[in-house]
Order: structure tokens, then sequence, then C-alpha cells
């Protein structure tokens, strides 16, 4: 199936998870990956990868001997997910974050990538995310996100220096990229 079909259709399940009627565009993953320096990457995540397009940048980038982790909980999405990346670690829930890495002797992660519609969820789960990434990231480590608005910039920023925000107007809709730095 298409992942355009695919993900549309699965939008129309559950829009509240999905966030989004359409995959991210080439151009806001190319915009979110480009931000680190690959060569000091040794394990990263990506929370709600969906159907893969920002994991297709995360592959050609990553050095092979990096450990990579996905998050999506939609059980489709991520079917398709660990037949496309087998070399990749794939997880139904990010609020388990940090136990999925202690699991595979993880301690830090050098960066974490996001998809994940923040504002659609409710506020409990919101802060339970973001304190599973603080505590995933090293220190000085990188949370590069993507979000519809700017919503969330009060948020992240009581935990992370916001370096840039950028905005990709080549988007289904257009988006702002969070550039952010654990303190």
């Amino acid at each position: 199936m298409n992942q355009h079909l695919l993900f549309l259709q699965r939008f129309m399940k559950s829009p509240k998870n999905v966030g989004s009627v359409a995959p991210s565009s080439r151009f806001l993953a190319k915009k979110m990956v480009n931000q680190v320096d690959w060569d000091e990457v040794k394990a990263v995540a990506e929370l709600g990868s969906g159907t893969g397009p920002i994991t297709r940048y995360i592959q050609s980038n990553v050095n092979r001997n990096a450990s990579v982790f996905l998050f999506e909980t939609d059980h489709v999405m991520r079917t398709k997910l660990r037949l496309s990346y087998p070399g990749f670690s794939c997880h139904a829930n990010a609020t388990r974050l940090v136990d999925t890495l202690n699991q595979k002797n993880i301690i830090y992660l050098d960066c974490i990538f996001s998809g994940l519609p923040f504002f659609n969820f409710e506020r409990e789960l919101r802060d339970t995310l973001m304190n599973q990434i603080v505590q995933a990231l090293k220190p000085g480590g990188m949370f590069i996100a993507f979000q519809y608005s700017l919503q969330m910039k009060k948020q992240l920023s009581e935990h992370f220096i916001i370096e840039d925000i950028k905005y990709v107007p080549l988007n289904v809709p257009p988006a702002f990229v969070y550039v952010c730095r654990k303190k």
C-alpha cells in the first residue's frame, strides 16, 4: 500500500495519535536530520516514526554501529517499520523510552527526533513524554521535534535550550522544527 494512503487511513482511524493527514515531506525530514553531527551519534531514537520518512534519512546518515530506536504506537505502521528497517529496534510506547534503553544496556541517547503531535495529547501524557525524553538524553544531547504550531515552545524551554526554530513551508501542513539541546 502507498505510504500516503496508509498514513491517511491510519489518520482517519485515530487522528489524535497520528496527528496529520500526510507523512512528513522530504523537506521536513532533511531539515530535521541535517541538524545533527552524525559522526558523534552512537544512539538515537525517533518518536512517532509513522511510515518512516524521517527514518529513511536517519538510516542514510547514521553510523552502522549506532543503535537506532523507533517508537510508533500504530501497530500497522510499526509492522511496516520493522519490515523496512530490520536493523533498527522498533517499539510501541515512547512513554517507556528509558525502560527500553535500559533493557538494551544503553545509558543515554545522543539525539532524539520526534514527530509526535504533542499538543493533541493530554497534559499528563505530554509531561510523561517530556520527562522520558529528558531522562534518556545525554547532557547536551539534541532533541529535534516538528510541530504544526509554536504551542510547545514554553514547555520545551523548561527542559531545553531552544537553539533554533525552523519553518518548513513545503510540508502538509507546513511545520516548525524545534532544534533543542538538553540543559
